[in-house]
This record gives C-alpha cells, structure tokens and sequence, in this order.
C-alpha cells in the first residue's frame, strides 16, 4: 500500500517559515484514500514512532557524568586517583543538553527536533487512522467489525501514549490537576492535518494530560489483539495495561495502577515471576549482539512492547566526552550492599554484560544497536535501537510505588523481592558459585529497613519531603521512606539508559546538578528550574509556538562554581 501523505505539526512549522504560502496552502492530491478495514490496519503498522529518547533524557538527567570534568574510576577497588580528559562530544548538542540549554546546533537522531517530528507524526497519522475509521463505520450504519473497533481502540492509546513522551520531555512534570494549569502543556492533536497554516495551542500540562487520560480510557474499552500477528511490536493488550499502569502513576492515581499492573502480572507470586527478566540466557555470551538478540527478543516474557528506532545512543554511549562512569557508574552498578557485599559490582552485570571501560565509560547491551546498511560497499546506512519500551520488570516497580504509596509495605516488601529474584535468575552453576563464594543473598525486609534508611547509601534520601514541592498532598511517610528509598534504587538501575530516570527526577522533584570542565562549572536544577522541560524545537519557536522555559532572561539560571574533594566522590556526591 502507498503510504498517505500527511503534513505533520513539526512539517506545518518548517514550511511556515516558507514564502510559498500560496503554493502550499494547496495540499498535492496524491494521498491514497484509506476505503477498508484491512487498510487501516496497514496504515496503523506504521504509525508507531521510530524516534528515540533514551539518549535525550539520559544526558538530561543524574545517570550520565562528563568525563572531561575532574573524577575518580568508577570502581573503588581503583586505586582512587583523580582523572580527567579531553574528550569530544558525540556532537555539539550533547554539550548543550549537557549545560540544560536549548539546542540549536543540531536537528539529527536523538536531538529534540528529531523526538517532537516523530511523535507528531505519528500523531498526524493515527489520526488520518481514526478519520478512515470513522468514515468506514458511518458507511456501515456506525457498525463495526471487532477488527475495525480494535484498530481504533489501538490508534487512541497510540495517540495518548505519543502525548504522554511529549508532554514529559518538553514540559515540567505533572504536579496535581490545579498547579499544572499554571504549566504549559504540548498541543493536543485531534484532528487530520490538511493545512499547512494551523494554529496550534500549547494549553497546559493539566489539559494535556486530561486528554491523555480520555484518549487512553476510551481506547481500553474496546482493545483486544484480534489484530496482531507479532503483537510484541504494538500496543497488545498487555502493553495497554503497562501503558495505562504508567500514566496512573505519574499522576498518582495509586489503586488504577494496582488494578493495570495486577491485569499483566497477577497476584501470584509465582505467576509474576515466571514473566519478569531471565538472566539465566546470557550464559556462554561475548558479543554485544548475542546479549542485545536476547534483551530485545519478542519472545523473552519480560517484554510487552518494542518499538524499532533509529538512534545513536550506542555510539554516544562510550569514547565520548559524556558517559556513564566514575561516580555515575559507582552510584546505580560499582558498589557493594548487602545483596552483594564481596562484589565491586553488581553481579548481574557481569551476567548480563556492561561494555566499555573505566576510562570512557560503560553502556549496557540492552541497547546495542542493529545497523542496516544502505550501501555495504560504501559501510554507510542507518544505526536501529530495539526500545524495550514496556517490559514486567518496570511494570512490577510501578507497582511496588503504588504499594508504597497506599501503605501496603508487606506487599511492597514482598515484590521488592520478587525483583531480586528476576535479577538473580542465573543457570543453576552461576547460582551456586555467587551465593557461596560471594556472600549474595536475596532482598528481604530486614535490609530494606536498615541499608535503605541510611541516607549515606547509594540513591537513599534521610526523608522525601521534597515530593511536598510538586504537591502537597505527594507525601512520602516517614515508614514509607525505606521502601521509596529502595524502589528508587531499583528503578534506577532497571530504567538505565532507557530515558526513564529523567521522568523519575521530574515527578518526584528531586534535585540534581551536572559538573561540566576542568573548571568543575556546575548547573544545578532545583525541583521548580524551567530548565526541567527540554525546550522545543528553535524552528518550531520561530514557527510562532510559545518555548517552553520563560524568555525573560532574569529569570534563566546562572552556574556556580564549586570545588570537589576527592573525598565527594566515595560516598554519594550526586544526591543534594
């Protein structure tokens, strides 16, 4: 089938910077009209985005350091001299988004214009979906078949979840139905674009996700995978249910992330382990492609939804001026805790495989990319990134903070060891070896309430008030405390180069700052920083879309300098 041409809101921007108004208010005749059910189907195939935030978000956030600024190894059975090298940047933009500023320099993969084309044009084209299935029904008497009621059901939560990414990039983070009404929100689109001149409203955060919640609701009703034939590649039911396990809980609507959670995972113990992370495959592996082929399989339980994107986050990742190393790397993998306390790194990674080095840092495989090329002669083509984008394992943490957060602490207690347990899923020889020889044990409760209440430990916090900042009905008890603390250790190391931290910074307001330069120049963001939201495309600004930091220049932030002892760097230096 010929693909519809469409304008998409990032096309409309581009070509209003254009003179040729009259010539492109008239819109070419060479779509192929969308006339039967199996159609629709073909056209909602392609409408998932191939755009991928991973690496926007992680530079964005704590996960990833610069190694140009001065730093200790990774490893603290390093001997611990300080370093620091002279290293380039994968491109300009990385040292932007790096310092929290716009990007102006580059509109390639993985920058912030590539993220808003894809998703909007994903839009553009669930909705021409939806129009053609609106006019097939009304051909028919407003009857449905169940393959046509469950194309729209699919395009819906396609359309609510490609506003959910946008909304928690280039915004600040939900806070509550009234204070979001003070923050600008992302334009919500309904409609077909069949004009090139359109005016669009950015509206607010809390209108955004209102119609996020309607998209995503209405969609559930009617989704089943009478459509599917590789469901792992769309929006299945079950990555419906994560999907909708995810909105609840960034907006804090605890007992429907209970209820979406439980739909995909059950309640049974064994249930929900039999469908979390096996490492137990990645015996005998070398190579970043044989570890990558069993993360990204369809086949592994664990995932629910995959998306293929083109990125180059896996050459970013390592060589290059911004990593995940020193005291970044020490804080989510080189260290010990009482799980694993003769290891000077978590030992599922020496399973699962980190690739890199202590100079230039480590990327897991998880996002080893799959390279097409278009021209082997010439070793030119195109670099592909498997999202994971919905897996159990995150799943069950979504869960867990539901738990947490509505006092069931036995119950949060019990999945937290459940997550162990996936991460210990060795051969039966790896399991003997580590659990002997290596003093590991699984998580229980009497570790979370002595190692997780410690706010000296890695990612544990004395208190979590500073949730009080986004609302102040977001209240973290002081019994709560050691189980957020460990939920938010887990999700750190679980989500690790998949963007998601970002979004977790934001939620809970934590605070954080970036170390740039041999000058140790720090840019701090406090849980309020109009830096929080990744600013818009420049030509989607000039196009006449409102930013989304303010422009008054009073109001941006100015680094401070800061010195670091050597000392910083032993125990926790990224938590404020």
């Amino acid at each position: 089938m010929k693909s519809i041409k469409y304008l998409s809101l990032s096309a409309l921007v581009m070509f209003g910077l254009s003179s040729c108004s009259d010539f492109l208010d008239t819109v070419p005749d060479e779509r192929v009209e969308i006339q039967t059910e199996l159609q629709v189907k073909q056209l909602l195939r392609n409408c998932y985005p191939d755009g991928n935030y991973g690496w926007l978000c992680e530079i964005s956030s704590d996960n990833l350091m610069d190694n140009n600024a001065p730093h200790m190894p990774a490893s603290t059975q390093s001997k611990q001299v300080e370093a620091r090298y002279n290293l380039s940047p994968y491109d300009r933009m990385d040292d932007e988004l790096f310092a929290f500023e716009p990007v102006r320099s580059s509109n390639g993969s993985d920058s912030p214009t590539s993220i808003w084309e894809n998703y909007y044009s994903s839009i553009a084209s669930v909705n021409h979906a939806l129009e053609a299935i609106d006019r097939i029904a009304k051909e028919n008497n407003g009857v449905m078949s169940n393959g046509l009621r469950a194309s729209r059901a699919e395009a819906l939560i396609l359309r609510a979840y490609d506003h959910f990414i946008l909304v928690n990039i280039f915004c600040q983070a939900y806070k509550n139905p009234e204070a979001s009404k003070e923050d600008i929100g992302v334009p919500y689109v309904t409609e077909p674009e069949t004009s090139v001149h359109v005016n669009y409203d950015r509206s607010t955060v809390a209108d955004t996700y209102a119609k996020i919640q309607a998209d995503l609701e209405e969609g559930l009703k009617d989704l089943t995978d009478v459509n599917f034939e590789k469901p792992k590649w769309y929006f299945n039911t079950k990555a419906a249910h994560a999907f909708a396990a995810r909105f609840y809980l960034f907006t804090r609507q605890y007992d429907k992330v209970l209820e979406h959670a439980n739909a995909v995972l059950g309640t049974d113990d064994a249930n929900t382990l039999s469908m979390l992370m096996k490492n137990d495959g990645f015996g005998g592996f070398y190579y970043a492609d044989n570890f990558a082929d069993y993360f990204q399989g369809p086949d592994q339980p664990n995932n629910l939804m995959l998306l293929d994107t083109y990125s180059a986050i896996w050459r970013r990742s390592v060589g290059y001026r911004y990593s995940m190393n020193s005291f970044t790397a020490r804080e989510i993998y080189y260290h010990n805790m009482p799980l694993w306390n003769s290891w000077a790194i978590n030992p599922t990674q020496i399973v699962e495989g980190l690739f890199g080095n202590g100079d230039y840092g480590y990327v897991s495989p998880k996002i080893a990319e799959k390279f097409q090329y278009s021209d082997k002669l010439a070793g030119i083509g195109y670099a592909h990134i498997i999202r994971r984008e919905f897996t159990c394992n995150e799943l069950l943490l979504e869960r867990i903070e539901a738990e947490i957060m509505t006092g069931k602490y036995s119950a949060a207690s019990s999945d937290l060891t459940l997550f162990t347990k996936s991460m210990f899923s060795y051969s039966e020889s790896d399991m003997t070896a580590y659990f002997s020889n290596n003093k590991m044990k699984y998580l229980d409760d009497s570790v979370i309430q002595s190692w997780f209440a410690k706010a000296t430990n890695y990612n544990c916090f004395e208190n979590w008030d500073f949730t009080q900042n986004m609302s102040a009905d977001f209240i973290i008890p002081a019994e709560a405390v050691p189980y957020m603390n460990c939920l938010n250790y887990f999700r750190r190391w679980e989500t690790q180069w998949d963007g998601l931290r970002f979004f977790d910074l934001k939620r809970w307001g934590i605070e954080y700052s970036h170390v740039m330069g041999a000058d140790r120049k720090v840019y701090k963001l406090t849980w309020n920083d109009p830096r929080r939201a990744i600013e818009i495309p420049q030509e989607v600004i000039a196009a006449g879309l409102p930013p989304s930091r303010p422009t008054d220049s009073a109001t941006a932030p100015v680094p401070t300098i800061e010195e670091h002892e050597s000392s910083d760097f032993e125990n926790k230096p990224n938590i404020q």
